[in-house]
């Protein structure tokens, strides 16, 4: 028994990749067929990412009406590692009106590579291809652009005056695009604002980009902003357009009012009376200093983590070797290995390397009554143990102690560190972030509940790793992705940012060390800075430990 935690731990091993670098991935297509005589289509493009001969989303653009030809402004950063063969699948979806999710979307064509061949051609451009690889006419065009060292973002907020009206039976419905000027003359898409319909004094919604997108960190880079008039049948009318830099902008900050005359090209060398054709003025604008995991680490913050064990009578009888729990002398289950491998990596943020452990779906002593949130040492006061090596004795301990029962209930141990979240919550300061390990051998059976719970969690210190143990069908547990890429409660109500992660363990069986630890916390350092950031929330000893990214005046 001695050798489960060294076996289990020698079966995974700790390996870790690290990142060479951040890229930022731009996409365009081109080409893309008509619904009809009548309608354009509504594109939007999914990206994945293949992990283990699957394939996952990472993320998607925004959805752009009525468009053939459509230049996305959303930017996919990807970690971009040179020793792997990192696999992605652009697919491009027409979306219906009035529904931005893929289940009623016609698929228009999907476009493989890999990362490395991006980057090595700075621009790369592909067919599309459709249902049973045949390429039509579309293509897309994806382009990469690695990260400098600054992570800050600015906060930008636009508005307009008596701009030109376009439209003979109404006004103007416009929108603004900020474009940045490369080295080699190119434009790349920073912005693209909201449509105000109707309205030549316009005032957009402020909006967050990193400095790096907007400037590649040169305060002195031309940026071109144009203002169009929106047409639902994609053939905006073109208002006006300027030039500025991120330098003329922060004039705003010194509290002096900065505004720029729209000009059209065309109307001032034909009309001479011509001045502009509106004015735009920057309402706002505002540096913010985005810290990094290591700064949160660094600053004190400690990662609380807290394990729940599924003990429902699928797994069956433990005494029986089929059994999940079944507790081989020498080779550790799929409990113990799946605990060990992200236990191991979390302790290392954690100062008193003390860990709640928890057990749901067991009948358990002295009155055998159900519970879904028990301390699997039995000690409702104090459920810690001491070490990832205290949880496992733990648990093997309890098995004999209990009775598997059920049902798959898990929204009580998501309340339960919920609770503990939301108490460092009212801190307001970045001490304590909390990751809950749930193992499970099935699909949840309160699934209503959980998705409540967990778009509760979102808005706390907290994330939820859920790995699927055994060969069940796990299918079902997608659902805590959402139908359209956002997870909802039962109300509909949104998460406020994605922090679940659901993993089925036999995908990792047979992979490479240390790729299920891998896989269910790459997504952890992102999450818990999403997190302070949001917030507002700086790491706290950031005078013992300075960051050296520092904001150049």
């Amino acid at each position: 028994m001695s050798n489960i935690y060294e076996s289990a731990e020698a079966t995974l091993g700790f390996i870790s990749s690290p990142c060479l670098t951040k890229v930022e991935l731009r996409v365009a297509c081109r080409g893309i067929s008509d619904r009809d005589a009548l309608s354009k289509p509504d594109p939007c493009v999914v990206l994945k990412m293949q992990s283990h001969g699957q394939w996952f989303e990472v993320d998607r653009t925004e959805v752009i009406r009525s468009s053939s030809s459509p230049v996305f402004s959303k930017i996919f950063l990807v970690d971009y590692y040179f020793e792997e063969v990192q696999r992605l699948r652009f697919e491009l979806h027409d979306i219906s009106s009035g529904n931005n999710g893929l289940r009623d979307a016609d698929f228009l064509g999907a476009m493989e590579c890999t990362l490395g061949q991006i980057v090595s051609q700075r621009k790369l451009t592909k067919a599309l291809l459709k249902q049973g690889n045949t390429a039509g006419k579309s293509s897309i065009t994806v382009t990469a652009e690695e990260l400098s060292g600054n992570d800050d973002y600015v906060e930008l907020s636009f508005s307009a005056r008596k701009l030109d009206d376009k439209d003979f039976f109404s006004k103007s419905d416009p929108f603004l695009e900020i474009f940045r000027i490369n080295d080699d003359g190119t434009e790349s898409l920073v912005h693209r604002t909201e449509t105000v319909m109707n309205n030549l004094s316009p005032v957009w919604k402020s909006f967050k980009v990193s400095l790096n997108t907007l400037c590649s960190g040169d305060h002195d880079r031309e940026l071109k902003c144009t203002v169009w008039d929106w047409d639902s049948n994609g053939k905006h009318d073109f208002i006006g357009e300027f030039h500025t830099t991120f330098k003329e902008m922060r004039v705003e900050q010194e509290g002096k009012q900065i505004q720029w005359e729209c000009i059209n090209p065309k109307y001032q060398m034909k009309k001479k009376n011509y001045r502009n054709s509106g004015v735009v003025i920057l309402n706002h604008c505002k540096i913010i200093k985005m810290y990094s995991f290591l700064d949160y680490i660094m600053g004190g913050c400690q990662i609380q983590f807290t394990v729940a064990i599924d003990f429902t009578a699928s797994n069956g009888d433990p005494r029986n070797s089929c059994s999940l729990h079944y507790i081989h002398p020498y080779q550790p289950n799929e409990y113990l290995k799946a605990l060990v491998a992200v236990g191991e990596i979390c302790q290392d943020y954690d100062s008193d390397k003390m860990f709640p452990a928890f057990g749901f779906g067991a009948l358990i002593p002295p009155d055998f009554k159900v519970s879904h949130d028990f301390a699997v040492n039995f000690d409702e006061d104090n459920p810690e143990c001491a070490g990832i090596q205290g949880v496992v004795e733990a648990y093997q301990n309890c098995l004999p102690k209990i009775q598997l029962y059920g049902p798959t209930n898990i929204a009580p141990i998501i309340q339960k560190v919920a609770s503990s979240a939301s108490e460092e919550m009212h801190t307001k300061e970045a001490m304590e972030y909390f990751i809950l390990l749930i193992l499970t051998d099935g699909v949840i059976t309160d699934m209503a509940d959980t998705r409540e719970a967990i778009v509760h969690a979102s808005h706390l210190p907290m994330s939820v790793i859920i790995v699927g143990v055994g060969n069940a069908d796990f299918t079902d547990m997608q659902i805590l992705d959402g139908d359209d890429g956002i997870l909802r409660s039962p109300k509909g109500e949104p998460v406020l940012r994605d922090i679940v992660q659901f993993v089925p363990f036999k995908d990792f069986k047979h992979a490479s060390p240390a790729a299920l630890a891998k896989s269910v916390l790459a997504e952890v350092p992102n999450q818990v800075v999403d997190y302070y950031n949001a917030k507002g929330i700086k790491p706290k000893c950031m005078s013992d430990y300075e960051s050296t990214r520092t904001f150049s005046p």
